[in-house]
């Protein structure tokens, strides 16, 4: 906590909160409609956001010089996130979500050069939007057990195969596409994490219809793909290393903003419910002042991971716990919002839309379930 007061940070801090408070956007992000009818506009709408960024010079606050970030430390990204938060600037689903959150972070760790130097600087600039090619429809958790296969075709990979649950698939440029290119070896170790264009021939996108009358996330069927072997990252069948590299990063401090908002979301339902008359419900009032420590709680250990990770420790099982209690947290919180609003909440407002989309957080990225049992097993050292 002292580093984040030192006179040098509070400047850093000072500089973010005025140019976010000039230009944060004014106008609210499109939502999307029957038959994706506001596609291209939300992706317009979120490219604009990401490049007033980059122009600015916040986006990539912790990213290197030579692809267009500002080579910070982690901490004056999470200054960066705080400021975000409490400017109340756009968080949550971007299309670049995941090139911001995990694909270019991947590729800092594990790509070559000439892939750093293609696709870092286009991700910042908000020009190339990234979806993530993991899960499959029996390869969710157990991510080892994927079935969509990379066949070597002299300097090509024909990918054949479906994947599931493919958050901004159609809004994508680019896919962090996991494949099995040996299936004669132990699951883990013939595996190949590459980047594919989703334009190529033979990619079908098809978008899912969510309860929150959202499509954010859809199906992919690949039909004989061929990408070449120059869009490996790192090296064939070395795959899960890299798929770990990426898991760590969205399970660690990618999504910190995220984390932040839990507090700001209590503080304003308590106002909320304060201006209705309705914290004299003593159970009401248990269960936000609950929330309210929760969220704190959830702040605390992200800092406490964002340190540990300037000291040059890579995110382990703990993080899983980090995330797997956020995920919790965030389905607690908007159901006090649909309590505290009562008939209001049938009008589909922003708070009964986070709700009905809370039914999956913890599913994604691996059920909570399948996460009790890492930390089980890898923190607490309980037998298998």
């Amino acid at each position: 906590m002292e580093l984040l007061t030192s006179p040098e940070l509070q400047e850093f801090r000072d500089e973010a909160r005025t140019w976010l408070h000039e230009n944060v956007p004014g106008d609210d992000r499109p939502h999307d409609g029957p038959g994706l009818k506001n596609r291209d506009e939300i992706r317009a709408w979120d490219a604009a956001w990401q490049r007033r960024q980059y122009d600015g010079g916040w986006a990539g606050v912790d990213w290197p010089k030579e692809y267009g970030g500002r080579g910070l430390s982690l901490v004056e990204q999470v200054i960066w996130y705080e400021e975000l938060v409490r400017a109340g600037a756009p968080t949550g689903f971007s299309v670049f979500q995941v090139a911001l959150g995990h694909a270019g972070p991947t590729l800092i760790a594990r790509a070559t050069d000439e892939q750093k130097a293609f696709h870092l600087p286009r991700i910042l600039k908000g020009e190339s939007p990234w979806c993530q090619g993991f899960s499959e429809p029996s390869s969710g958790s157990d991510l080892a057990s994927l079935r969509t296969t990379g066949v070597i075709d002299g300097e090509e990979l024909v990918i054949t195969g479906q994947k599931m649950w493919t958050t901004g698939a159609q809004y994508a440029d680019y896919c962090e596409l996991l494949v099995r290119t040996d299936p004669d070896v132990a699951r883990h170790k013939g595996l190949t994490w590459v980047i594919m264009e989703m334009d190529r021939p033979g990619v079908d996108v098809r978008p899912i219809h969510l309860i929150p009358d959202e499509y954010e996330t859809c199906e992919v069927f690949y039909d004989e793909v061929r990408v070449p072997l120059s869009n490996v990252v790192d090296q064939v069948n070395n795959g899960w290393s890299v798929a770990m590299s990426t898991l760590a990063i969205e399970r660690g401090p990618a999504f910190l903003d995220m984390r932040l908002y839990n507090i700001y979301h209590v503080d304003e339902l308590i106002s909320i419910a304060r201006d209705r008359g309705l914290l004299a419900d003593a159970a009401l009032a248990d269960r936000l002042a609950q929330a309210r420590a929760d969220a704190a709680a959830v702040r605390s250990m992200a800092y406490w991971q964002i340190s540990t990770s300037e000291m040059g420790v890579q995110p382990g099982a703990e993080s899983t716990a980090i995330r797997t209690w956020h995920t919790q947290l965030e389905q607690r919180i908007s159901r006090l919002a649909v309590d505290i609003l009562g008939t209001e909440a049938l009008l589909r407002n922003n708070w009964t839309r986070q709700w009905l989309g809370t039914f999956a957080t913890t599913i994604v990225g691996g059920t909570k379930d399948i996460q009790k049992n890492i930390i089980g097993e890898r923190v607490l050292g309980l037998p298998r």
